[in-house]
């Protein structure tokens, strides 16, 4: 395939974190892009900001004319999209250009020295620091989230360096053939694709032979690489932790020479892991230890990781994309560890029938750590119903008497009538939506700093 050859882009699912990265990359290429997506947001706002055509109705007539010619128009699709789906049918019924997202991300980086990110937990944070380190090197760098530093998915730069989320959904990193690359966790996940824990493990092995240059992986894994840990003997060991006015910093040992003092600003030793793994995957690239420290002290985060939404004295309000028990337990360390001395609120919005199936007691163990639990229903996303996986019966597993299953209506005047002075909305689904309005709300009633 040859995308020089392309004017019109058109997706299927253009509102997803990672077609939108994609779509945005067309766009300021100059192609032609249009597409499709289930509903409005800040997302699908932002890329018509741009001049791509959006509609939100699965009809046929509804894709512009000019992308309906075949030979000059390329279409792309996120594997949520449902089977059933017109519009994709009819790109296949035509016999259109079609490929899925990954396969798209593999053409536009298999030319470049390509840097990916792969792992169950923390491959979007990962990816958003290294991206931020390989700025300026010039980088092009396609996100899994919005990164605060430059309000975008999609860190532009030139052609010849790439760096990548590697997503294990769907078997999708399979599609990429990175020089360097990191495998930052393998926990149980997507076991609706994958049947058993077995299968995503033998993924990331065959991820890990695509892998020309270097693999880096978290020490524990079993794989072979470079490893990287806190506190323990590794290739890259991350050591003398301390915490200042928030702040984390430590000190690195790599290969050959140590690093002092790195300054960095996320919460949590999860995100000490994601730090050191970027800083290991630029080290092994070329970037000098002195630049990667000066671009970790001004690394600000990712939108939905740990995000700050009000922030006062008295009352603080978390935003975070945790869907998985290993990062729901993250998160509660994260908090613990900054407000060691508070009540914390946990809401909860479950995502996937089948995760929810699947890790129905590790969800319920990590979530009892919190000192009051609001659940939502289950956000099903491409999934159908399954008798008997409900929110009511993981309320049912949740070891605390400060439980309670409400509707999104009823979240504002329970938080309103906590005594918790930390809450933190988690999940993958349209929570991201709803804290939105829960943040707009609350700051009626609340002055704040953030």
């Amino acid at each position: 395939m040859n995308l020089r050859e392309i004017h019109n882009c058109f997706f299927v699912g253009i509102g997803g974190i990672g077609m939108s990265a994609i779509a945005r990359y067309f766009a300021a290429n100059g192609k032609n892009v249009a597409g499709y997506d289930k509903t409005p947001s800040q997302i699908t706002l932002d890329l018509e900001e741009l001049g791509v055509q959006i509609h939100f109705e699965d009809v046929v007539k509804n894709i512009p004319i000019s992308f309906l010619n075949k030979d000059k128009t390329l279409v792309i699709y996120t594997p949520a999209i449902p089977e059933n789906h017109s519009q994709l049918n009819y790109f296949l019924a035509n016999n259109f250009k079609v490929f899925k997202r990954a396969e798209i991300l593999g053409e536009i980086t298999k030319a470049t020295f390509c840097l990916a990110v792969a792992g169950t937990h923390g491959k979007t944070t990962t990816s958003a620091i290294l991206g931020h380190i390989m700025q300026p090197e010039n980088a092009t760098s396609f996100l899994g989230g919005i990164a605060e530093n430059y309000n975008s998915n999609l860190i532009l730069g030139e052609d010849k360096v790439s760096v990548v989320e590697a997503d294990e959904f769907d078997r999708s990193f399979l599609k990429l053939n990175p020089n360097i690359a990191c495998v930052t966790s393998m926990d149980a996940d997507h076991l609706d694709i994958y049947g058993e824990a077995k299968a995503l493990e033998e993924s990331f092995f065959t991820f890990s032979q695509k892998v020309s240059d270097s693999l880096i992986v978290a020490k524990g894994l079993p794989l072979k690489g470079l490893t990287y840990a806190v506190n323990e003997a590794a290739d890259y060991k991350a050591f003398n932790l301390k915490i200042k006015k928030g702040t984390y910093i430590f000190d690195v040992q790599t290969p050959t020479e140590i690093i002092n003092e790195i300054n960095f600003h996320l919460p949590g030793k999860h995100n000490i892991m994601n730090a050191l793994a970027a800083l290991a995957m630029a080290d092994v690239y070329g970037v000098s230890l002195p630049n990667i420290k000066k671009r970790l002290a001004s690394f600000k985060g990712v939108k939905r990781r740990f995000s700050y939404k009000i922030k006062t004295d008295d009352f603080v309000l978390i935003d975070d994309y945790a869907h998985h028990p290993t990062e729901i337990n993250a998160v509660e360390n994260a908090i613990r560890e900054m407000y060691p001395n508070e009540k914390v609120l946990a809401v909860f919005q479950p995502h996937l029938f089948t995760r929810t199936r699947d890790f129905i007691d590790d969800f319920a163990t990590g979530l009892s750590k919190f000192d009051e639990i609001v659940l939502l229903d289950i956000y099903p996303a491409r999934e159908k119903p399954i008798a008997g996986v409900t929110s009511d019966w993981l309320l049912s597993k949740i070891d605390n008497q400060h439980k309670i299953l409400l509707q999104k209506s009823q979240l504002l005047k329970h938080i309103h009538n906590s005594q918790a002075k930390v809450v933190v909305m988690l999940g993958a689904g349209d929570i991201g939506v709803l804290i939105q309005e829960i943040t707009n709300q609350l700051l009626n009633n609340i002055i704040y700093d953030v």
